[in-house]
């Protein structure tokens, strides 16, 4: 670690008057976006929508190929729908040296990356290094050598003056913020109980499917997304949003350290796939050599070790995460998502299942005996408290739980979600820098799950 930070400090110079591009005077193309090797669907919708001071023309470098290609068209689908179209230019330089070519142009102040996660904490370090404010997808890190250049960026981006964040779109889902929201209300909520390793606190499991649809249409993968050394394994992909989120409730706005998490358990396994669906997602006949050794012999299938679980302890609180990858959803279903929160006085419950026709939906639930008339009135008092956030909000008897209702208007879907973090990270620019919490608990976050990767194998 120490390494990687000496080298990176000595390349960044410390030049405070480099400062971020972001700080400086007001325009309508304030922000100017650089697009730095897109390999997954996640970089195109940071752009579905736009934005009032980010520049229509963005700048994207890649070696060229077929994740280009993919990334290319999602966004001119976004500029020819019927209904709200965006207006972006692409401006496209392909070649090997896309990556020093687009840090001596610097063509904008805001760079985004998602993509192959193998080379991302590389890229992060080169982009803070060379001035750019970072908006990255999720993970930053997929092994512990990468976290060991994460921490260095951070330290870098302090120094240069510029603003990294990773794009943790789960915590704009409705049902998490409103959950979030009502275990903060002592009167129904109480305290979050410590819980132990077989009966949590906090359990989060995530549901997830190499075969969807984004923006209406079938989704392409790259190939190399199913190589865990590219892509990074389960236990350290979605997991980090689980992770994410279980600090985000927990501790609002608190400043957590890594020394605050402690793994107790953790394994992987692994989701197979015949050629024919392999096939089917990346449009690829054979497999490509570098998956050769994750192939079975006896009978061609791949085995992808996409799947994960954990628990752990954060500042004595004991939790469980678990994201699990199917090749399909069953018909009319999508990712599913199941949270868990107990508090001494009630459990704060997101089901996402059949009996829920597959959206998330937020349940109340009493700690002991649910026949408790004053239990009625806090669920009531509770949710009026919320509802001054979240106008349109309710909440009605389900059996002997309470189901929390909430207007259509809130439920905007996953992708809508990419924007409103987007959105976030440019006030964040705006104000010249992050809340002071979010920094420490970024690094908090993958120290905890590189935590669960070693343990796993």
């Amino acid at each position: 670690m120490k390494r990687v930070f000496l080298l990176a400090l000595l390349g960044c110079g410390i030049a405070c008057a480099d400062r971020a591009m972001a700080q400086t005077n007001s325009s309508s193309d304030r922000f100017k976006l650089i697009t730095i090797d897109p390999g997954h669907f996640h970089a195109a919708l940071v752009q579905k929508f736009m934005y009032a001071d980010v520049s229509p023309a963005v700048h994207v470098y890649a070696p060229g190929g077929d994740d280009l290609t993919e990334h290319l068209k999602r966004i001119e689908r976004f500029n020819t729908r019927a209904n709200d179209p965006t207006h972006w230019d692409e401006k496209v330089y392909t070649g090997d040296d896309f990556l020093p070519r687009a840090l001596a142009d610097k063509q904008g102040n805001v760079a985004v990356l998602a993509g192959n996660n193998a080379r991302k904490s590389a890229y992060i370090l080169h982009c803070v290094n060379a001035g750019l404010n970072v908006l990255a997808d999720k993970p930053m890190a997929i092994t512990p050598e990468d976290l060991d250049k994460l921490e260095a960026s951070f330290a870098v981006a302090k120094a240069r003056g510029v603003l990294l964040y990773d794009i943790m779109t789960e915590r704009f889902e409705i049902t998490t913020m409103l959950q979030r929201a009502l275990s903060q209300q002592p009167v129904l909520f109480g305290e979050l109980v410590k819980g132990s390793p077989s009966e949590p606190a906090i359990t989060k499991e995530s549901v997830h499917h190499f075969s969807k649809l984004v923006a209406g249409l079938p989704l392409k993968r790259p190939e190399w997304f199913f190589d865990v050394r590219q892509q990074g394994e389960g236990i350290v992909d979605v997991t980090t949003h689980l992770v994410d989120l279980i600090q985000w409730e927990a501790f609002p706005e608190q400043i957590l350290s890594p020394a605050d998490a402690k793994v107790l358990s953790a394994r992987r396994w692994a989701t197979t796939l015949t050629p024919a669906q392999f096939k089917q997602v990346t449009g690829a006949d054979t497999f490509p050599d570098y998956l050769k050794r994750d192939v079975d012999v006896k009978d061609g299938s791949l085995h992808v070790y996409s799947n994960g679980e954990f628990t752990y302890q954060l500042r004595g609180i004991n939790a469980k995460v678990s994201v699990t990858w199917n090749f399909e959803a069953p018909p009319g279903a999508g990712d599913t998502h199941f949270s868990l929160m107990r508090g001494s006085k009630a459990s704060l419950i997101i089901r996402q299942g059949a009996e829920q026709n597959y959206k998330p939906v937020l349940y109340i639930e009493r700690a002991g005996s649910p026949a408790d008339p004053e239990f009625a009135a806090a669920v009531k008092r509770a949710v009026e408290t919320v509802a001054r956030t979240y106008p349109g909000i309710g909440v009605e008897p389900d059996g002997q739980a309470w189901r929390v209702t909430v207007p259509e208007k809130y439920h905007d879907g996953h992708e809508a979600h990419f924007a409103r973090v987007t959105e976030t990270f440019l006030s964040y620019l705006r104000a010249g820098q992050l809340p002071d919490w979010e920094v420490p608990n970024m690094i908090t976050k993958y120290a905890t799950t590189m935590q669960a990767y070693k343990m796993s194998r």
